[in-house]
């Protein structure tokens, strides 16, 4: 649980900071909208929670409340109850879902785990209340979460689309949008949002394990950074915002250059169009037009792989990339298909 304090404010340095950002970005969080909050009980969350809440009286908002119980510690149950009674306590609509172990045994399939309920959540919320549907799902995702993932990103050898990763918002379905509006704030700042208001916080053991690729980075790799910089995560993360922009520049004209370079089919190219491009901007065209087709791992070594085989003077050939994907080029033509798309094609 977090300290106590006597200071129990609706308004603070926080809430002016958070309320001028979302004077910038009107978009973020519209007003008169339903925003389904996904609330660990961790520090980032709880301090999303209280910002949120307290601003609701100016933005009209319907706030609702998701937690997602991955039973990776024996205590999960228990948070989940002793958060649920918290939230039943302020008025705040409460919902929960208990994962079954297998679907949620490693980071990933529990990343994907949580957003396939949250959209189920929201579907569900919008359904009930038609004039006031659910169009945000918030995080409480910080600038050293981003600084944490340009960090992993950079070793894994990603691209710049992959840097820039965990925006500020993002479409997730028609009329859906993933929102993270604590980007504006680093952790250290969140524990002292939840100290000056009193706020209790549920601590996840597996949080402290550093088997898991982001809390090493959390525990062992930003510290030695913010002690020699102080403040480190955060210029981290604000050089994914102009990563981003440049990213979203790259992807416009990326999609000019894919629909010149565009075969017979949707899923090909010509090749001798592309080779025409210099090898940089080749490999920003292939990226896009990958991810376009949904290859959704790619590493910068794959990408020039693939672009050194492709060029004009070597023979025609095959490359297979991650989900069963493989990307094979002729003399005239360079195509992507998948293993479903290949055994329905015969």
């Amino acid at each position: 649980m977090s300290q106590s304090t006597k200071n129990d404010r609706s308004w603070s340095k926080w809430h002016m900071r958070l309320h001028k950002r979302l004077k910038q970005n009107k978009s973020l969080l519209p007003r008169n909208s339903t925003l389904l909050l996904a609330i660990s009980g961790g520090q980032d969350s709880m301090a999303l929670l209280k910002l949120i809440v307290d601003l609701r009286r100016l933005y009209q908002w319907q706030i609702e409340i998701w937690h997602g119980d991955h039973q990776w510690h024996t205590k999960s149950e228990r948070t989940k109850e002793e958060l649920k009674l918290w939230c039943l306590s302020k008025q705040i609509s409460f919902h929960s879902k208990k994962a079954d172990k297998k679907e949620a045994d490693n980071e990933e399939k529990a990343r994907n785990w949580r957003y396939k309920n949250l959209i189920s959540q929201a579907k569900l919320l919008s359904s009930k209340n038609i004039y006031f549907p659910c169009t945000r799902i918030l995080t409480g995702h910080t600038a050293t979460d981003r600084a944490e993932t340009i960090i992993m990103n950079l070793a894994r050898g990603s691209d710049l689309i992959g840097i820039s990763s965990l925006r500020e918002q993002r479409a997730l379905e028609s009329n859906l949008e993933l929102a993270r509006p604590l980007l504006i704030f680093n952790r250290s700042e969140t524990i002292e949002i939840c100290k000056e208001f009193n706020l209790p916080i549920w601590i996840d053991p597996s949080n402290e394990n550093i088997h898991l690729t982001r809390n090493k980075i959390r525990q062992e790799v930003l510290p030695i950074l913010n002690s020699i910089y102080k403040g480190a995560d955060s210029r981290i993360a604000s050089l994914a915002n102009r990563l981003e922009s440049y990213s979203e520049d790259q992807q416009s004209l990326a999609k000019v250059a894919i629909e010149f370079c565009q075969g017979d089919e949707i899923n090909s190219l010509y090749r001798q169009k592309l080779n025409n491009f210099t090898d940089s901007i080749k490999k920003i065209i292939l990226t896009n037009w990958l991810k376009m087709l949904g290859v959704t791992r790619l590493t910068a070594l794959q990408i020039e792989e693939i672009n050194t085989k492709i060029s004009q003077r070597n023979p025609p050939g095959t490359i297979h990339l991650h989900g069963d994907f493989l990307i094979r080029w002729n003399k005239k033509t360079i195509y992507i298909s998948n293993k479903t798309y290949r055994e329905n094609s015969y």
